[in-house]
């Protein structure tokens, strides 16, 4: 009698879309073509006196009372990155290298749920590819989803995506990314062809048919001196910082962390219980989405990722066409997804 197939303890997936910090410089929106001669943006400090605005612990609280604590100061030292008086755009601007291999662990100590896992996904990929995917990922470089809250309010967003060979352009194209939906990641009119095309080359990249080397440059255009928005760093020992916001920067120069660029580019899961009027949430096993404080596949609705992969591996029962979609995802994403001892 064979032996029953178990989920493996070991089991882990290296990511396949690999972005590098975005690093941010300053310019005008004129000046785009000679954006080699842009200035890095830098951090400086502020000093900030502010008012009492939390919550009070007692909605009867004394007038009195109340009347001091607003007349202590409310000290902070806080990062800024703004853009120089003489300079209106900000360009955003990363590497990205697409991986193939998706489906095939890093680690796995079990070699019979290997054999089944890797038969698993080499169906898929018979049966659909990588282009739904692919697709989604592309649309993502397009609408400038990257940008996070540096894309709010902006006059004009232009994205410029270029296939680098030997380091130099081999293909290139340029998107303007306010006409793409955050919403919707199906391409505007116009821009149909050239979504395609990088989507195709991004999945000839999860396939390992072709090496993919992406370089990503955005142009914002904010309004001369306006402030930019990198990444805040997580302090862990609060006591010892002397600040309330440090924000992330590289050799002094404002950027954006890596994991926060990968996390808008896998923002492709519409497949989820509640996708219709919320829009797409970024490829998560749980879906769990921090800002709203809510994991949108429950275990208990079987629209998890370990539940969904365990059905198509260990049992032989494929979900449906959408739920594949991001159970690839999700590998592609990379994680430790072992059996839990």
């Amino acid at each position: 009698m064979s032996k029953e197939l178990k989920t493996a303890s070991v089991l882990a997936f290296e990511r396949k879309l690999d972005p590098s910090d975005a690093l941010f410089t300053s310019g005008n929106w004129a000046a785009r073509t000679q954006a080699a001669d842009w200035k890095p943006v830098g951090l400086r400090e502020k000093s900030v006196r502010g008012t009492i605005s939390n919550r009070l612990k007692t909605s009867g609280q004394d007038p009195a009372k109340l009347d001091a604590d607003i007349q202590k100061p409310n000290l902070q030292t806080v990062d800024v990155a703004a853009l120089p008086a003489d300079a209106d755009t900000l360009m955003v601007q990363f590497t990205l290298r697409v991986l193939g291999g998706t489906g095939r662990p890093s680690a796995c100590n079990d070699a019979a749920y290997r054999s089944k896992l890797l038969e698993t996904v080499d169906g898929y990929v018979r049966q659909h590819g990588f282009n739904e995917l692919a697709r989604r990922y592309a649309a993502n470089l397009a609408n400038g989803r990257f940008l996070w809250r540096n894309r709010i309010g902006a006059e004009q967003v232009e994205v410029s995506v270029a296939h680098l060979r030997d380091g130099k352009p081999a293909q290139q194209w340029t998107f303007d990314a306010l006409a793409h939906s955050l919403h919707d990641l199906m391409a505007p009119a116009g821009e149909t062809a050239a979504l395609a095309e990088l989507g195709e080359l991004i999945a000839a990249g999860l396939a390992g048919d072709n090496h993919v080397l992406l370089q990503v440059t955005a142009f914002v255009r904010m309004g001369a001196g306006q402030e930019v928005f990198p990444s805040q760093e997580l302090i862990l020992d609060k006591a010892a910082s002397k600040k309330s916001k440090t924000l992330y920067h590289v050799d002094k120069v404002a950027a954006i962390h890596s994991q926060k660029i990968g996390n808008a580019l896998r923002t492709v899961d519409t497949w989820y219980p509640e996708a219709t009027g919320n829009g797409p949430i970024a490829v998560e096993p749980y879906g769990s989405v921090t800002t709203q404080g809510k994991a949108y596949r429950q275990p208990k609705e079987k629209q998890d990722f370990y539940n969904l992969l365990d059905a198509w591996v260990l049992k032989d029962k494929a979900p449906p066409v959408e739920q594949q979609h991001f159970v690839i995802a999700t590998l592609v994403r990379g994680g430790v997804f072992g059996e839990a001892s």
